[in-house]
């Protein structure tokens, strides 16, 4: 699966029938941070429905959507269907909501909440994907300087570096598919 994800925030906006809906698109580690302020600076906001995708060191994908007080299935799970429709992972969408005074109905809700998603991925760079792990290399000292070259080469990063009797051990971080490379 070739998934795409975002660096940094993106909003989206939708309007219904008088009722407005905000979009923010943010990386997963901003998920709960961002949730926490949006619920603080939207204190009338009627609802903050959020959806979110993340691979787990395992390689499954965590996600999930919720409703926060939306009849169920008609706000969170639309949202999440809409980050998988992208290909989106490791990152969240949280909606807020204001009241326009007209309910919008199952499918209205369900399509205006998409549709916020939807504009705020439109406006977003989306990048690809490339999960990030760190492995352990050694060499003795006549080839450490060998294994630095191809290190520095591939554009990983060297976290630890011990010496031994042996050599060097080497903690590199950088993407799994570079890694391999090593």
């Amino acid at each position: 699966m070739n998934f795409k994800t975002v660096s940094r925030e993106y909003e989206g906006y939708l309007e219904d029938r008088k009722s407005r809906f905000l979009a923010h698109l943010v990386p997963y580690e901003r998920f709960d941070e961002r949730l926490e302020e949006l619920r603080r600076e939207h204190r009338k906001a009627n609802h903050v429905v959020t959806a979110h995708r993340r691979i787990l060191d395992d390689g499954r994908v965590e996600e999930s959507g919720k409703d926060d007080g939306e009849p169920a299935g008609t706000s969170g799970m639309p949202t999440l269907r809409v980050l998988q429709g992208a290909d989106l992972i490791n990152c969240a969408v949280l909606v807020v909501r204001y009241f326009g005074g007209t309910k919008l109905g199952g499918g209205g809700l369900a399509r205006a909440y998409s549709g916020a998603a939807q504009d705020a991925i439109g406006h977003a760079e989306l990048i690809p994907f490339r999960k990030i792990v760190s492995r352990t290399v050694s060499a003795d000292f006549a080839a450490s300087s060998d294994l630095e070259r191809r290190i520095e080469a591939l554009g990983v990063t060297v976290v630890v570096r011990d010496y031994t009797e042996a050599g060097v051990e080497l903690t590199v971080e950088g993407p799994e598919e570079v890694l391999a490379a090593l």
